[in-house]
């Protein structure tokens, strides 16, 4: 068994633990493992504050595996028992992924305090709003107060600001009190422009293989044996220490591994034996890029075995349709065939021609081996809200009733619909990209390049707040008085009743791409999507149209307009209507 203080180091000459101001000078052992003579054992190290002092340097830096910096990420580690937590949650019975609301929450702009503890107080507003699982964005420590949480480079510690890892605790066994479930966003392809010190204690990065944000991940190079375990075992952490029932993997498609099995596939035979350890179900969300359905088909079909992927298309398709915007990778949904095709296929591209990629892209999915709940969809989240040069909501591009289509297209469509807080009620404050680099050349560089990429675009730099700026994260917190407010409280009753909808008709969680049938009318801008026995239909024009209804007679379950009219199987819309029917099959 390692004593708490060892530490994985093959780059290292010599090491000298700092625990509690003593110094033990480490030897090293097995696979560059490294050990400290009469270090604090485990059992009496529930509050120690340590570091390392490598090659002979002057200034202890964190343990890679910290679990605590109460100092920020430049300080000193502090040890962290989570086996102090008494739970509370042995009632919690986790229904796994099976098509339920997923709620997306920033900790740090949800509640004005910011924090665990405050998002508790929130928890019955969204067990009402009858969301299945929260997602938080990431939490792991990064430098600075307030950051999107992207940016973390000590993947095992839990951002102080937040509440530190026995406030996750707290939120998670309350959530599930709660009857909610928790899913934590991680990020495993990069790591913050701040505090990272794990080059000086092993090739954690691969140099030369780099991705958007960084220096990829060493996941197949030599000595990546334990890099991997290392993401493993911090992805274990998850379910083991904090309870969380799933996690949902950060842009998967900047992992470089050559590796005949990817750590993909890893993950999630590792996650699936977790699972029956704990007796439980546990599971895996993909964020990707690559419409490539063979991440989550099963392991024994040649996939990876997740749980679930986002799917873009769906968000790009209803965007397009309902705000008109046709910039970049917009362009090609610009027809209401275009959501059609993805309401029935689940991918727009999948294998046709991109043109903003300017190349074929995507693969087709199989329906014999996926399922549409397999697919996490959204009309709004955080990159595609606060990637926006302003950050604006759809609210600020829509009106009430089109914000009241997206809803409907949403969570009664046929995929896991997703929100991003403040949605359900039409939040009007804007969510922009923010920063709190304490580093001032850091700061104006993270500044000035946001500044140039929309300038590129004809942005006016005035229009662009700068995210270093401390009114920029100020604005994105919600405003909690708008709930009960005028046509945010008619946006957030009309959520209330679609996911209760949703939760009461079976067939709309069937989970058969068989189930799915679509009609649409391009000239007339009208769209039917048929679940079995309920049927959607939305009127996407500006002026009043008329559905004819095939089949058997229908009833009217939900409308978001006033002045719909269903008479003899024809379906009379007023522009921008939703209409929900239940329909004998």
């Amino acid at each position: 068994m390692r004593n708490a203080f060892d530490v994985w180091a093959p780059r290292a000459d010599a090491l000298t633990l700092v625990a509690d101001g003593a110094e033990y000078p480490m030897t090293r052992q097995g696979g560059h493992w490294w050990s400290a003579d009469g270090a604090p054992a485990p059992a009496s190290s529930s509050d120690v504050a340590y570091g390392y002092l490598v090659d002979g340097s002057d200034t202890p830096v964190p343990d890679p595996r910290s679990r605590r910096q109460p100092d920020g990420v430049h300080g000193l580690s502090r040890t962290f028992d989570p086996s102090a937590h008494a739970w509370q949650d042995s009632s919690w019975v986790s229904p796994g992924l099976d098509g339920g609301v997923i709620y997306e929450m920033h900790l740090g702009t949800f509640t004005p305090e910011g924090t665990l503890d405050a998002a508790i107080d929130k928890l019955g507003y969204l067990a009402d709003l009858g969301v299945q699982y929260v997602e938080l964005l990431p939490v792991n420590a990064f430098n600075g107060t307030h950051n999107w949480g992207y940016d973390g480079v000590l993947w095992y510690a839990v951002q102080e600001t937040y509440g530190g890892p026995a406030a996750y605790q707290r939120f998670v066994d309350a959530a599930h009190r709660h009857g909610l479930g928790v899913i934590q966003d991680v990020v495993y392809n990069h790591l913050g422009p701040s505090g990272n010190y794990l080059g000086l204690f092993g090739p954690y990065l691969t140099d030369g293989k780099s991705n958007t944000w960084g220096d990829s991940l060493n996941l197949d190079g030599p000595q990546s044996d334990e890099v991997r375990e290392y993401v493993v075992d911090n992805l274990l952490m998850w379910f083991r220490d904090y309870h969380v029932d799933g996690l949902r993997l950060d842009a998967v498609h900047a992992l470089h591994d050559e590796r005949a099995v990817h750590i993909l596939e890893e993950f999630g035979a590792r996650t699936d034996q977790c699972a029956a350890e704990l007796g439980k179900p546990l599971f895996l969300i993909a964020e990707s890029d690559l419409n490539d359905p063979r991440l989550i088909e099963p392991r024994s079909a040649g996939g990876y075995g997740l749980a679930a992927q986002w799917s873009d298309d769906f968000h790009h398709a209803v965007h397009v349709n309902l705000t008109g915007e046709i910039d970049g990778y917009y362009l090609d949904f610009d027809s209401v065939g275009a959501l059609a095709k993805v309401l029935e296929d689940g991918f727009f591209h999948n294998g046709t021609y991109s043109s903003f990629r300017e190349r074929h892209h995507g693969r087709e999915i199989d329906a014999a081996t996926v399922s549409p709940l397999q697919l996490v969809v959204c009309t709004q989240n955080h990159d595609q809200i606060g990637n926006r040069a302003a950050g604006d909501r759809l609210g600020a591009l829509l009106t009430p009733t089109q914000l009241a289509q997206a809803a409907v297209l949403n969570i009664l469509g046929p995929f896991t619909p997703m929100l991003f807080m403040g949605e359900e009620y039409g939040a009007s404050t804007p969510w922009p990209f923010f920063t709190s680099h304490p580093e001032p050349e850091l700061g104006t560089a993270t500044a000035e390049g946001r500044l140039r990429e929309f300038e590129r675009m004809g942005w006016r730099p005035k229009d662009v707040p700068n995210p270093q700026d401390p009114a920029t994260f100020a604005s994105a917190k919600l405003d909690w008085a708008e709930l009960e407010q005028g046509h945010h409280a008619v946006l957030l009753s009309t959520y209330r009743d679609l996911i209760r909808l949703r939760s009461e008709r079976r067939d709309l969680r069937e989970a058969d791409f068989g189930s799915i049938a679509v009609e649409f009318d391009e000239e007339d801008r009208w769209i039917l999507l048929r679940r079995a026995g309920t049927v959607v239909v939305l009127n996407l024009g500006t002026s009043r149209r008329t559905v004819s209804l095939p089949g058997a007679a229908a009833e009217l379950l939900l409308t978001t307009v006033d002045g719909v009219e269903l008479a003899d199987g024809r379906l009379h819309l007023p522009a921008h209507a939703a209409v929900v029917l239940a329909q004998t099959r």
